[in-house]
């Protein structure tokens, strides 16, 4: 009965890192040349290859649909003006980046 109760209590206890274990990472980069890469990936190691990229507008306007390649990265050109960029990775796997904050 020991036994039993001190796996469920260890179980238990690595539930919470365990759900952390896939975090995801995303970061963009301004070139200095109208030119923007950002990049993605999670806390575990896995790639993010194939996850959404959407770069919105100030006034919420998609103006870029697409998706990671597969070194998990994406280029694209500046947009003029306030925009985000917005790492669609599921439920409780998105990150927004808002441009003001990517600097070189």
């Amino acid at each position: 009965m020991i036994k039993k109760f001190a796996l469920s209590a260890f179980i238990a206890a690595s539930l919470p890192g365990i759900a952390l274990a896939h975090t995801p990472l995303f970061s963009c980069y301004d070139f200095g040349d109208d030119t923007v890469l950002c990049e993605g990936g999670f806390s575990d190691g896995s790639s993010a290859k194939g996850t959404e990229i959407l770069i919105i507008d100030g006034s919420g306007k998609e103006l870029i649909k697409s998706k990671l390649n597969a070194d998990s990265e994406i280029e694209f050109e500046k947009p003029s003006g306030e925009y985000k960029v917005l790492f669609n990775g599921g439920p409780g796997h998105s990150i927004e980046i808002n441009g003001k904050d990517i600097v070189g």
